[in-house]
């Protein structure tokens, strides 16, 4: 009887990535799996097949010359389903070791988790940059025992379940899983004599110092990595790193919107009227302004180059101002007077529309709205 394409089998495209041929055998197995199939004969030869197209598949040596020669590219003497040497355990361990706590490639040894770090910084000094002191709780390789978790002058001993594996396998019949050591808990090793400093875990909680230097220009929402000031691994595994998460204090005066700041700068309807200059704030000191005769309210004067420095470009921002024209308050009679006078030399109607234009095209257009409602 003839062979039916591998790819077929486990029904994936010929182009497929090994990510993919490892789920569809995964779903296939669990379906197909002689513990489930009930002795039915037909049914575990479909899965001797199913795991034999999965062994050809996933080794790129035998794949190529699958692809090239097809079945008589491959040993079938090498195959997992007829009559060959294949350890089933190595495949499902590689597949289902989420399941089963693990396939025989798993490192015991593991890497220290990462740690987040909250940096809350002053514009002013996130603008300029600094060095920063923080104090970090973090579990760090224990200095009695130099990590190993053995108490000093003695050394881990190799587990005698799984021979330093850290898995055992199990099987039952066809079946096979590897699972962790119930002796060892997969470190490979057994401590008889636990470092009494970490109790044996080679690792102890600590508050460590750090400087952290911040690059100006940085923003909320930045990381600053720290390579290696994570927590300690376990069993001799690397460190984790430490991420300082920037956040942005509020300011009182500018807003921040990328490398741009911005400010209200409330000044006197005179000189809104008549022009003139004033004073503006900068993250560098004060700065004069030339403000044009009868601004309005709400225009925006750009300052160029007073805002922030990209921390990534080096680009420089721009200080954008918005005029706020304040209404004088607290009047004395003789003032009130004043601005009667110059209310009266305005006039009214079309002759008023000379000085306060908005003001006429504002109830014109009033006017012509109902005006339209009504006819």
């Amino acid at each position: 009887m003839s062979k039916r394409d591998y790819y077929e089998v486990l029904g994936v495209a010929k182009d497929a990535e090994e990510k993919d041929i490892k789920k569809a055998y995964k779903r296939l197995a669990m379906k197909y799996h002689p513990d489930r199939t009930q002795g039915d004969k037909g049914l575990e030869e479909k899965f001797k097949e199913i795991q034999e197209a999965y062994e050809v598949l996933t080794d790129s040596q035998k794949r190529a010359a699958y692809d090239r020669y097809g079945h008589a590219g491959v040993d079938p003497n090498r195959g997992a389903g007829h009559g060959g040497h294949a350890d089933f355990g190595d495949i499902f361990g590689d597949v289902f070791g989420d399941i089963f706590g693990g396939g025989r490639r798993q490192s015991r040894a593991r890497q220290g988790s990462d740690l987040r770090y909250n940096l809350e910084l002053s514009l002013e000094d996130a603008v300029r940059g600094k060095s920063v002191e923080i104090r970090v709780p973090a579990l760090t390789g224990c200095d009695e025992c130099d990590g190993s978790g053995a108490k000093k002058g003695t050394s881990p001993t190799t587990c005698p379940t799984c021979h330093g594996q850290g898995q055992v396998q199990m099987r039952q019949g066809f079946f096979a899983v590897q699972q962790t050591c119930p002796t060892c808990s997969g470190r490979g090793k057994i401590i008889a004599d636990p470092c009494r400093k970490c109790r044996g875990q080679g690792r102890v909680e600590k508050t460590k110092t750090l400087s952290v230097k911040v690059p100006a220009g940085v923003d909320t929402g930045d990381r600053i990595r720290l390579t290696g000031e994570g927590e300690a691994g376990e069993m001799g595994g690397p460190p984790g790193d430490l991420y300082v998460q920037v956040h942005i204090k509020d300011h009182p005066i500018f807003v921040r919107d990328g490398n741009n700041l911005y400010c209200e700068v409330p000044i006197s309807f005179t000189r809104a009227a008549l022009g003139g200059e004033i004073e503006v704030p900068t993250l560098d000191g004060k700065v004069k302004l030339k403000v044009s005769p009868e601004t309005q309210t709400g225009r925006m004067f750009r300052l160029r180059g007073k805002g922030v420095k990209s921390v990534r470009s080096g680009a420089i921002g721009d200080l954008l101002c918005k005029v706020v024209i304040e209404t004088p308050v607290n009047l004395t009679s003789r003032q009130k007077e004043l601005l009667e006078e110059l209310d009266k030399s305005m006039g009214t109607g079309d002759e008023a529309a000379k000085y306060r234009p908005k003001e006429k095209g504002f109830f014109d257009g009033v006017k012509k709205f109902f005006d339209d409602l009504t006819s």
